[in-house]
C-alpha cells in the first residue's frame, strides 16, 4: 500500500511558530525523507468559512498568506500537492455521504467540536457546518486515501472520528477507504505550543502569537513581554520552569549548537533550566538567548517570504496545479465509494442490463 500524507491548516490568518512546531517544520522534513508515495497539504478555505461565513474576504485574502507560509518553511511544490479545498466539490459530496454514518450525539462527544465551540461563543447557536466539521474532515483525509495524518494533538478526536467512518464505511459497504493514523510531534513542547501570554494555546483570535512573517523586531518585542514565573521577582529568587513560556520555547526550539553561539557559559538547557531554579539568573538574560535562537531559525523562512512575495502569480499557478492533481486523485476515490454505495448507476453496465431483461421478459 502506498505510503500517504494528507493534512493542512485553515486559512483565517498568517500562519505562526505554532503550526510551525507542531506541524510545518515536520512536514517539511517527512517531504524531503523520500518515504512517502504522495503528499497532499490543504488550504482549509471550506472549513475556515463554517464559523467565518460573515466574512468571506478574509479566507479570501488569508490563502496567499498560508501558501506564502508553506513555501517560505520550504514545502516544495515538485514533492508535495498544495490545493483549495473549496474547489474540490467531491470533498462535499463525500461529506454528504459519511454524514448517515455518524449520529449527533456522537458529533456532541468530540472533545475538539466541543472546545472550539466553547472559544468560539457558538453553545446557544452552533453553525450546522461547524458542528459536521469532523466528519469533513474525513471527507478530506479519505479522499486522498491517507495512511499518514502530521497534526498536534488536539486533533486526535478528529482522526479517531475518521477512523470511525472508515470501520462503519467498510462494514456496510465493503473494503473501500483507507484508514489513517495520526502523527504526532517528537518533541513533548511542540504538541501545544502556548502563547506569549501563557495561555494554554497560541491563537491568531486570542492576539498572543508570534508569526513566522513577523519581522526580528516584532519578534523581539514578543518574546521580550513574554510570561515567565510571577513569583520570579528579585534575579536571586528561585524561578519555576513549569508553566514558564520561556522555557517551553526553548523545549522547542534551542539546540545544543545554539549554546556554543549565544550563551557559552551553559552546556546545554538542562544546565540553564537547573540555574534558574535555584536562582541567580534573571529572566532578560535566558529571553535575550531565547531571542537568538528563535531568529536564528526564522531567518531564512523570512527571507524565501520576501522573494515569493515578488512573483504572487507563481504561488496561485502552484496551488492551480497542486489543486488539479488533489481534484483528480479525490475524483477517483468518490467513484469508488459510489461504487461500492451502488449509486454508480449510469456506469454499472450490469444494472442496466438487469433491468433491460428484467422488463424484456
Amino acid at each position: 500500500m502506498k505510503k500517504i500524507i494528507l493534512t493542512g491548516d485553515r486559512p483565517t490568518g498568517r500562519l505562526h511558530v505554532g503550526h510551525y512546531v507542531g506541524s510545518l517544520r515536520r512536514r517539511v522534513e517527512l517531504q524531503n525523507s523520500g518515504e512517502y508515495d504522495e503528499i497532499y497539504i490543504m488550504i482549509a478555505d471550506a472549513q475556515a468559512l463554517t464559523d467565518n461565513a460573515d466574512n468571506p474576504e478574509k479566507v479570501r485574502q488569508n490563502i496567499i498568506e498560508v501558501a506564502l507560509d508553506y513555501m517560505s518553511c520550504g514545502l516544495d511544490p515538485e514533492k508535495t500537492n498544495m490545493f483549495i479545498q473549496s474547489q474540490i466539490p467531491e470533498l462535499c459530496e463525500l461529506t454528504c455521504y459519511y454524514m448517515n454514518l455518524v449520529t449527533v450525539s456522537r458529533l456532541q462527544r468530540n472533545p475538539t467540536v466541543k472546545t472550539e465551540i466553547k472559544m468560539r461563543n457558538f453553545e446557544t447557536s452552533i453553525p450546522v457546518g461547524f458542528f459536521t466539521y469532523p466528519i469533513s474532515q474525513a471527507s478530506d483525509i479519505t479522499a486522498f486515501k491517507a495512511t499518514t495524518v502530521p497534526a498536534g494533538e488536539d486533533q486526535m478526536p478528529m482522526v479517531e472520528q475518521t477512523k470511525e467512518i472508515v470501520h462503519k464505511f467498510n462494514s456496510v459497504y465493503g473494503e473501500t477507504l483507507t484508514e489513517p493514523e495520526i502523527l504526532l510531534p517528537t518533541n513533548q513542547a511542540c504538541m501545544r505550543l502556548p502563547g506569549i501570554d501563557g495561555k494554554a494555546k497560541m491563537s491568531k483570535s486570542l492576539g498572543n502569537c508570534i508569526y513566522l512573517s513577523d519581522t526580528p523586531d516584532d519578534v523581539r518585542k514578543k518574546i521580550m513581554s513574554m510570561y515567565t514565573d510571577p513569583d520570579h521577582i528579585q534575579i536571586s529568587d528561585p524561578g519555576k520552569i513549569e508553566g514558564n513560556t520561556v522555557f517551553t520555547y526553548l523545549d522547542a526550539f534551542c539546540r545544543p549548537e545554539h549554546f556554543e553561539r549565544y550563551l557559552p557559559d551553559y552546556a546545554n538547557l538542562d544546565e540553564l533550566k537547573a540555574h534558574y531554579q535555584r536562582g541567580g539568573l534573571g529572566d532578560v538574560k535566558v529571553k535575550k538567548f531565547l531571542n537568538n535562537v528563535l531568529q536564528e531559525e526564522l531567518e531564512p523562512v523570512r527571507a524565501r517570504r520576501k522573494e515569493l512575495e515578488q512573483d504572487i502569480p507563481y504561488v496561485y499557478e502552484v496551488l492551480r496545479k497542486g489543486t488539479a492533481a488533489a481534484k483528480e486523485k479525490a475524483a477517483r476515490t468518490l467513484a469508488e465509494v459510489k461504487a461500492a454505495m451502488k449509486i454508480n448507476y449510469f456506469d454499472d453496465a450490469e444494472l442496466i442490463k438487469a433491468q433491460s431483461e428484467k422488463y424484456k421478459a
